[in-house]
């Protein structure tokens, strides 16, 4: 009987920490709700970026601005110049007539390449089975040059093609170039997963870190832990509406990606979810421990801010391609979560890979979080003693 009684005891006991560990997360989902600024910072701020990274800030090249001079004027420039105009990549907004013209032209910043066309365009094609064309680009843009060159050739290259028909030259060398995961070369299959991380890392860690800090501010934090319920326990309790309120993030940036931007999940929704969650925890783990070393919202929320925005735009590998960079800072992207969170996105998503390819950083952002959490129990355990 006495086994029996103490079972109950224990039993009731977890019951009523469970209440009351719910009161808690109730308490905080009434305060975010009845903030205002904090509902327009968790909501609207993700679908903003979404979709201006997905359709403002792309590295897809579309509708450049070009002027075309046909020294020609016959029935192949004609059809060449009607192949450029009806690519997505062109919009031809000057037909110059003169080498002077298309230097005005660039120097106005009107255009962004200039074709020329050569006299007997037509002819040397017939009886020369050649002809030459000429490609100025304005290379202050480097790559963006390179990129309206790839384009340009891949038109004329085309045209090429369907003039010579079933007749094929000999000699001819042609290269088959196939992209593959990104047929179209859409610059939403990069930003996604890496504004998807950065959502989720900002979001998680500054409002975990503020809400926690703000109990601190307001001298409550003490009448808080005079609950029966565990410190740390308490303050897990506080992360749990934001772990909620970034998977509803996820869905809706998922819904975003697929049906706005034409982003399909190649792998397993599951694992992409998992992994979601998975990161989620990393950045409240993240936040937990800027609240355990701050004192006031102004320097969490710079913390949150710049020192985390930063290295996620710029060591992340969804802005810059780190193997670029020195080696240096390609060994201080190691401790970025967005990394490897990008790593396993991208290779899920895109390329459709499985939990066997991609369990290495899966492995890493687990001990993030494991390391995250004790450093935030043992700051919490050291302040309060």
């Amino acid at each position: 009987m006495k086994f029996s009684r103490n079972s109950q005891e224990v039993q009731k006991e977890q019951q009523i920490n469970m209440y009351q560990f719910l009161v808690f997360v109730r308490k905080e989902f009434y305060h975010i709700f009845r903030d205002r600024k904090s509902l327009l910072i968790i909501f609207a701020l993700p679908i903003a970026q979404m979709l201006i990274f997905g359709f403002a800030l792309t590295n897809e090249i579309k509708n450049t601005e070009i002027a075309i001079m046909d020294g020609a004027n016959d029935e192949a420039s004609h059809n060449l110049i009607e192949e450029l105009n009806a690519s997505r990549y062109f919009e031809i907004v000057a037909t110059p007539n003169t080498i002077d013209e298309i230097d005005k032209a660039f120097k106005a910043d009107e255009i962004k390449l200039a074709i020329i066309i050569p006299p007997q365009f037509k002819e040397n094609l017939l009886h020369n089975n050649s002809a030459s064309i000429q490609l100025l680009a304005d290379a202050t843009d480097p790559n963006t040059a390179t990129t309206l060159e790839v384009y340009a050739g891949s038109v004329i290259r085309d045209y090429q093609n369907n003039a010579n028909g079933a007749f094929k030259l000999p000699y001819t060398i042609t290269n088959e170039i196939r992209m593959l995961y990104n047929p179209q070369l859409k610059g939403a299959y990069l930003f996604v997963p890496g504004v998807m991380g950065m959502i989720l890392l900002l979001i998680s860690a500054m409002m975990t870190s503020i809400s926690i800090v703000r109990e601190k501010e307001l001298n409550t934090m003490e009448i808080l832990l005079a609950s029966p319920l565990k410190p740390m326990v308490l303050i897990l309790s506080k992360a749990v509406p934001y772990m909620v309120i970034s998977l509803i993030n996820v869905s809706t940036i998922l819904i975003i990606s697929v049906t706005l931007l034409d982003l399909p999940i190649n792998g397993s929704i599951f694992l992409v979810l998992g992994v979601c969650f998975l990161f989620i925890t990393t950045a409240l783990s993240l936040g937990l421990m800027i609240s355990n070393i701050t004192d006031s919202q102004q320097t969490a929320m710079f913390i949150s801010l710049m020192g985390l925005m930063l290295p996620t735009l710029i060591l992340s590998g969804f802005m810059f391609p780190i193997e670029n960079m020195p080696v240096p800072m390609q060994v201080l992207s190691n401790i970025v979560p967005t990394k490897w969170f990008f790593i396993i996105i991208k290779d899920v998503m895109i390329k459709g890979l499985g939990f066997n390819s991609v369990w290495k950083e899966i492995l890493i952002l687990f001990g993030m979080t494991v390391f995250f959490l004790t450093i935030s129990w043992r700051k919490f355990k050291i302040r309060l003693e």
